[in-house]
């Protein structure tokens, strides 16, 4: 028996009476702050989230979770992917395979390692869906062998990053991979092979940017991994590496770039003493700072000096002794500090000048240098900097995504280069003079998800960097609104009525399916979240709620909104670079309103916004409310670490009382929440999708074949009974939610062959009125007598069991035909609900029964076909479902 927890909190009360009018800029007496005042960037959104209470990240607390999340029973069928395949998403690593034409690898932020054996056209996964799917960076040794480093270095800030657990080596190409060791390195910056021996590997661990400690520095391996040795420690236990490159001209000489950082939950410091250029002429056994640099620019008297308390530094090598370096400045944001170019293998550095690329260089800090042409180098920034001439003068590359991360030259192939960015992967072959963009790249990192009510083909979502995307309107899937996406929402009794927002607030809405939109009307906030919320009312999708930190309401869609609370936050915060204060979810039906702050608030109207009454405090970073009839729901974010703390918390008293119906959740964050009929729980988290029989606090993983990637958003979808889920990394996923949690003794679709019966894959067939609870599949051609039965007992709250079904038949009646029969057991008597016939059907049709809550009952689905092996009866049965 699982142990169900109740929580009670004391709830505060706070009254605000009338309206506010509405407007553009914040009310008399608030602090004066622009609409970029929110959260600065999605890395310090999801570390306050993940940092919850002021601690830091508790160590492998994702690996930790995953772990946990593995060892819970699963229920369902298998995940499908929805797309998008046209898209991409953020590339932190790329190699080229050394032997077999055409090929190359790439890693994905949160995506995996991937491979193209078509010179980047189109891409298949290459790593384990269980597996951590954060890279840090991918290597190919020339023997073939493959080297990925899990973590990604690139510390957030332009997008959320994630931490992993070591490296891995795959000797087949992809097809299997082996943890080879650096558990504790948190991220990989760069991997290293000598060109000349497979087995010697340099790895830059980066460490976690959350504390201190752990595998950090430069590694070696001289057995291709087998055993590590540390070479190049850190000055400090915040002080990791991010770059190391082998000298192509001598193998003897390796460049390794420190980097001093770390983050809280107020506080990033991306810089420190301990950052800085090094050198070893020994194959690694000892090192020395590089710092020797002559003035060129105004005001450049430290360069690489000890004392300059540098950021992040990339180096890149060329093979005529040239070394090129550029760096960061010390400080929260490690903005560009200089560019240096050494012809005496590092001896000494001049600097040259480098433009402004619109980017920090914290996010994208790396140097590539052409092996063909020592002169032609490119910088990386939100554009790529492009010099000929050794940095004497620089141009923009165009035809690229922005944010660069990732380059890799092929060496058999004059003139191939590969790069990778927040939008995918591109190859060039004339050296960058062009660039093609690869057609399947299925690893989109989303923040959101919607599905159209009457349409479940109708998809869009919000994705990092790649805006508002969606499934209609021109070929796979397409962008309708810019920046990076963010909540998107379909009114669900009007599919063309969409609404879609940036970073921070910037939303507009559609009355066309977004083929253009207007912006939102005005509303009155002083602070809008990274991602804010907005939504429609339970009972009227034409009233939507808008938070800053105050709400907002809208009566006609959006045009124009008025104020209907006081700021619901605590303040800003106590640090003014990073104000934070802002509302996170909001949940509304009839007169009832819910509201949850990023600092742990939840309030509730029960008069449309005219009085509050403070609920919940104290809490970690509030992710949803959810409101069903009645009740309402409560989830928190923030790992936690050998703690009971809540995760999900429920109400039945308007927030009097609370319960905590975590149970065996994993300890992740929880992103989202739905209830599903038949009072069905679904919760989103960092390392998947959960499923409970109401608030039993006994939780199941929902479906199989789902990647580790987080999952940020879920939507049930009514009318086909699926669950869509927004992964932060590898697109949009759909699994049929089936008896949703084990209603039914024999719940989930049925998957793979069953006796008698051939079942046409899984899931719903297209374009069907799959039901919610629904647990029997649908069935394929067959030629012989078949039958599939299923006993359940029917739960509170349902009366009817409704049958979807369509049929294909051939023959003659007499000859093809499918029935149904519905028995209860517990008093005896059978019902024939499909009658003996085979009328081709080319539509569902459905036919429903009554059922008696606290029955048993047993369903058969019966097919006869002759013997005839050219005369096959198809008959397809889809959604048997129990219904309110």
């Amino acid at each position: 028996m699982r142990r169900i927890l109740a929580l009670f909190l004391v709830a505060g009360s706070l009254t605000f009476a009338g309206t506010l009018p509405a407007h553009a800029v914040p009310a008399a007496g608030e602090e004066d702050c622009e609409q970029w005042c929110g959260p600065q960037a999605p890395g310090e959104w999801k570390a306050r989230q993940d940092t919850s209470a002021g601690h830091g990240l508790p160590r492998q607390a994702l690996l930790r979770a995953a772990a946990q999340a593995r060892a819970l029973p699963t229920v369902g069928p298998a995940w499908t992917t929805q797309g998008p395949t046209n898209i991409g998403g953020r590339v932190t690593g790329l190699a080229v395979d050394p032997a077999l034409a055409d090929t190359v690898y790439l890693g994905a932020a949160t995506g995996g390692v991937w491979r193209s054996t078509d010179k980047g056209g189109t891409w298949q996964p290459r790593w384990p869906s269980d597996n951590p799917q954060a890279i840090g960076a991918v290597a190919a040794a020339g023997d073939g062998t493959l080297y990925a480093g899990t973590g990604e270095a690139n510390p957030g800030g332009g997008s959320m990053t994630y931490e992993g657990d070591g490296v891995y080596r795959s000797t087949d190409r992809g097809v299997t991979w082996q943890n080879v060791g650096l558990p504790a390195s948190a991220t990989i910056g760069a991997i290293s092979v000598d060109p000349t021996d497979p087995a010697r590997i340099f790895v830059a661990a980066t460490g976690s940017v959350f504390r201190s400690g752990g595998d950090r520095g430069v590694y070696r391996s001289t057995d291709a991994g087998a055993t590590w040795q540390r070479v190049l420690a850190g000055a400090n236990g915040t002080t990791g590496a991010v770059d190391v490159v082998v000298d192509p001209s001598n193998h003897n000489r390796v460049y390794a770039t420190m980097w001093d950082r770390l983050r809280e939950p107020d506080l990033r410091r991306y810089g420190g003493t301990g950052s800085g250029l090094y050198r070893s002429t020994d194959g690694g056994a000892t090192w020395t700072r590089l710092a020797n640099v002559t003035a060129k620019s105004p005001g450049d008297t430290v360069g690489l000096d000890s004392n300059a308390q540098l950021g992040r530094i990339g180096v890149g090598v060329a093979t005529t002794g040239k070394v090129y370096v550029v760096t960061s400045t010390y400080g929260p944001y490690g903005g560009e500090k200089g560019f240096y170019a050494s012809t005496d293998n590092g001896a000494s550095f001049a600097t040259t000048a480098l433009p402004a690329a619109g980017g920090s260089l914290w996010w994208t800090g790396k140097v590539w240098v052409d092996p063909a042409n020592a002169q032609h180098v490119f910088v990386p920034g939100v554009d790529v900097r492009e010099s000929t001439n050794g940095g004497g003068s620089w141009k923009s590359a165009s035809g690229l995504h922005a944010d660069h991360h990732a380059m890799a030259w092929d060496p058999n192939v004059a003139g191939r280069v590969y790069e990778g960015n927040d939008g995918g992967a591109y190859r060039s072959d004339n050296s960058g003079g062009a660039w093609t963009k690869g057609t399947v790249q299925p690893f989109t990192q989303f923040y959101s998800v919607a599905v159209a009510a009457t349409d479940a083909t109708r998809i869009s979502g919000g994705a990092q960097d790649n805006g508002s995307l969606r499934t209609w309107g021109g070929t796979g899937w397409n962008s309708y609104y810019g920046g990076d996406g963010e909540q998107n929402l379909i009114n669900p009794t009007n599919a063309n009525n969409v609404f879609a927002c940036s970073q921070n607030g910037a939303c507009g809405r559609s009355t066309n399916g977004g083929t253009s939109m207007q912006s939102l009307g005005a509303a009155t906030s002083a602070r809008y979240n990274w991602f804010t919320p907005m939504e429609f009312a339970a009972d009227n999708p034409n009233t939507v709620y808008f938070g800053g930190n105050r709400l907002n309401r809208s009566t006609n869609g959006g045009q124009s909104f008025a104020v209907v609370s006081p700021d619901l936050t605590g303040g800003p915060g106590r640090d003014p670079d990073y104000p934070f204060g802002t509302l996170t979810t909001v949940a509304a039906s009839g007169a009832t309103i819910y509201a949850g702050t990023d600092d742990g608030r939840v309030w509730t109207s029960t008069d449309s916004g005219a009085n509050w009454r403070l609920v919940l405090s104290g809490q970690p970073w509030v992710s949803r409310v959810k409101i069903d009839g009645t009740r309402a729901y409560v989830t928190l974010s923030g790992y936690r670490s050998g703690s009971n703390a809540p995760q999900v918390l429920t109400t039945a008293d308007g927030g009097t009382s609370w319960q905590n119906i975590t149970g065996d959740l994993p300890p992740a964050p929880v992103n989202d929440l739905v209830v599903a009929p038949g009072d069905t729980l679904l919760v989103a988290t960092d390392v998947g999708v959960y499923t409970a029989a109401g608030r039993s606090g006994a939780w199941s993983r929902l479906g199989t074949g789902l990647p580790l990637a987080p999952v940020t958003d879920i939507e049930y979808h009514a009318g086909t009974g699926a669950v869509f889920a927004a992964t932060f990394g590898r697109g949009v996923y759909r699994v049929p939610l089936g008896s949703g949690g084990g209603t039914l003794t024999n719940g989930g679709f049925e998957t793979g062959t069953l006796t008698g019966w051939s079942v046409a894959g899984t899931g719903a067939v297209t374009g069907s009125p799959v039901q919610a609870g629904a647990f029997a599949a649908r069935l394929g051609a067959v030629n012989t007598d078949s039958t599939l039965s299923q006993t359940f007992t029917v739960p509170a709250g349902q009366t009817t069991l409704s049958f979807w079904y369509r049929m294909t038949c051939p023959d003659t009646v007499q000859y093809d035909w499918a029935t149904a029969t519905l028995t209860d057991t517990t008093v005896g008597g059978t019902t024939t609900v499909l009658p003996r016939t085979c009328a081709t059907q080319s539509a569902f049709s459905r036919v429903a029964a009554p059922v008696v809550a606290g029955h048993t009952y047993t369903v058969a689905l019966t097919s006869h076909a002759d013997s005839n092996p050219n005369d096959l009866s198809t008959t397809v049965y889809d959604s048997v479902a129990l219904e309110p």
